[in-house]
């Protein structure tokens, strides 16, 4: 049985978009529009190279999974919302998946986490 979610061998990405941004956190994001509401979803990653994390757009295959979801829907509706200076309501890609009762992504030792709901 598998513990965290595994990336397929095949993939399509059909929903979601790239949105760059000026946002404070993040210049990229994943974002997943319906009508005039929208949400950004971001995934943290690492830099070896020197040693730090930056928040970026979600993995390419986990946007299908998400937004298929049956659950997906009732995320969106009460977390999404429009646009206000260029920058869209945000949760990360543990958020989403923790609040869809999928199986999360591993965990690794370099990952943060916001203490508050909204970013």
């Amino acid at each position: 049985m598998r513990y965290h979610y595994e990336k397929p061998t095949i993939y399509l990405s059909m929903y979601g978009k790239r949105y760059i941004c000026d946002h404070p956190v993040y210049d990229s994001c994943t974002l997943f529009e319906i009508g005039d509401k929208g949400l950004a979803v971001i995934q943290q990653r690492y830099d070896a190279e020197t040693k730090s994390t930056f928040w970026t757009e979600v993995d390419a295959w986990l946007t299908d999974a998400l937004y298929v979801h049956p659950k997906f829907k009732e995320f969106f509706d009460k977390r999404a919302g429009t646009c206000t200076d260029g920058l869209w309501p945000t949760v990360t890609i543990r958020q989403i998946m923790w609040a869809l009762k999928m199986k999360p992504l591993q965990k690794q030792r370099w990952e943060t986490v916001f203490d508050r709901r909204d970013i």
